[in-house]
This record gives C-alpha cells, sequence and structure tokens, in this order.
C-alpha cells in the first residue's frame, strides 16, 4: 500500500483575466524568471474577485506571506519579492 502526498496547493497565485495582453506579458516574465509553480485565477466571473483585482490585474500573489505584486513587474522585480 502507498502513502497518498495530498496537493498542496501552489503558495502562488496570479490573478488575472482572459483575453488580456498584461496578463500574457505577465506570464512571459513568470517563465524568464524561472518563477516555482503558480496558479492562474481568472477574476472574470467572480464578484468578489473583479472588485478587488478588477483595474490592477495582473496581480501575483504570495498566499504565504499574503502580500501581492501588482503589475507592471519585470525579471528582477519579480526575482526580489519572491527572496523576500
Amino acid at each position: 500500500m502507498h502513502d497518498v502526498i495530498p496537493a498542496v496547493a501552489p503558495a502562488l497565485t496570479l490573478f488575472q483575466r482572459d483575453d488580456c495582453h498584461l496578463c500574457d506579458l505577465a506570464l512571459e516574465v513568470l517563465a524568464a524568471a524561472r518563477a516555482p509553480e503558480f496558479e492562474s485565477v481568472f477574476i472574470d466571473d467572480d464578484e468578489a474577485l473583479e472588485s478587488r483585482y478588477g483595474i490592477r490585474v495582473p496581480v501575483l500573489r504570495d498566499e504565504t506571506r499574503g502580500v501581492e505584486l501588482d503589475w507592471p513587474f519585470d525579471v528582477e522585480t519579480l526575482r526580489a519579492f519572491l527572496a523576500e
């Protein structure tokens, strides 16, 4: 019998929209920075997220520390945010 290891949610969440050019750019920066695994959350159909992030997306949230990095960010800014 094998032990089942519970899935752990990624510590990072990228809040974004469908068809969002800035969100696409943020994904490119995350890839270039070799950011750890993150969850993508689309805010389009969620009133609470829409009111919180509507004009701010894309936003990267560190769920462990409860801090957020608003767009625009580049590779260096992202790496500094992740290293804090």
